[in-house]
């Protein structure tokens, strides 16, 4: 087995480089890119999208195999997973104390004394957002101030998407004006599944208005769309709207992210960029909870994509468990032991 490239790891700042982990290379600056205005809708070009199943899930199947990450090298692989996680919380019993826990780990998403034992204390490390409902919104944007972590707050519906369209387009208003700066919105799949792409393209069109200059994150609930050619062409349509993101899932399906529709998603993704022009984010989320599927998540989006998509703007993890599993391989690159999971609470 070949050892894996390590990934560049890069400061706060997307335009700035700070020295990564011991043996993980140098540090690389990925440059501030516009976003994705979006085009015109191509109906034919959807309709020519296809998906060969046995192919894509047999490439999946590879990336784990393929590849050996192992001591210095996980390391950076998994201090970069960290800089890319959205730390999300979206349940019923929320409360303000309880997002109030998760800012701060967003602050300090790794224990100290374990980058200290990496020799990375210098890297500023932070993860990439806090992703909660919208009326958790103020609740976190009251403790993050004074960093510059952005909010996200999941709307239009979330995670149905059945509500009514002027409540939806009103819910990502009232997410703005709270302080959100990124939008994660569900897609009606009705459009999706019964080829309704049209309807498709112009409500994602309101929903990235509605945004103004908060990112928007478009999930697509992939286990319910039925086939990969759907996922496909429901991953154009959303770009070509002017989507920033493609989001595999709200967490809430039966079947949440998976490494073939990440391939049919990031193939999507790099034949738009060909296209267009735009750099368009990929965001799998629900179902990744191990360090080892995050690592397989990002050599499957540097083989198909590149190194620029390995930077939290370009690349999310929607994640909480996968924090608490990351820092328990941090700390056996450490001590040569596995710790319990309460050793590294979410807050």
């Amino acid at each position: 087995m070949t050892k894996a490239p390590e990934p560049s790891l890069s400061a706060n700042s997307e335009t700035a480089s700070v020295r990564p982990v011991r043996g993980a290379g140098k540090a690389r600056v990925v440059p501030i890119r516009a976003r994705n205005a979006g085009i015109p809708l191509d109906l034919d070009l959807i309709r020519d999208q296809a998906a060969n199943r046995s192919a894509i899930e047999r490439r999946a199947a590879t990336l784990g195999k393929r590849r050996s990450v192992k001591k210095e090298w996980q390391a950076a692989w998994l201090l970069r997973a960290v800089t890319m996680i959205d730390l999300t919380t979206l349940a019923g019993d929320d409360t303000p104390g309880r997002v109030a826990r998760l800012a701060a780990k967003a602050r300090q998403p790794v224990r100290p004394d374990l980058l200290r034992a990496l020799e990375v204390e210098g890297l500023g490390l932070r993860v990439a957002s806090v992703c909660v409902y919208p009326t958790m919104v103020p609740a976190v944007v009251e403790a993050l101030a004074g960093d510059d972590i952005p909010v996200c707050a999941v709307a239009a519906g979330f995670p149905a998407g059945l509500t009514p369209f002027a409540q939806r387009v009103e819910e990502i208003h009232e997410a703005v004006e709270a302080g959100a700066r990124e939008i994660d919105i569900v897609i009606t799949r009705r459009h999706a599944l019964t080829g309704d792409w049209q309807g498709l393209y112009d409500e994602v069109r309101a929903f990235r208005e509605a945004c103004g200059e908060a990112h928007l994150k478009t999930i697509m609930a992939t286990g319910e769309l039925g086939s990969l050619r759907t996922v496909a062409r429901a991953s154009w349509t959303c770009m070509m709207a002017g989507a920033d993101f493609i989001k595999t899932s709200t967490g809430k399906e039966k079947v949440n992210a998976t490494l073939p529709v990440g391939l049919v998603m990031a193939r999507a993704i790099r034949a738009y960029r060909q296209l267009s022009g735009f750099h368009v984010g990929l965001k799998p989320a629900g179902g990744i909870g191990k360090a080892k599927q995050a690592i397989e998540w990002l050599i499957m989006v540097k083989e198909e994509l590149g190194g620029a998509w390995l930077h939290r703007s370009l690349f999310r993890f929607g994640a909480s468990s996968l924090l608490a599993d990351i820092e328990r391989q941090l700390e056996h690159q450490v001590t040569g032991r596995y710790s319990a999971y309460h050793r590294h609470p979410l807050g």
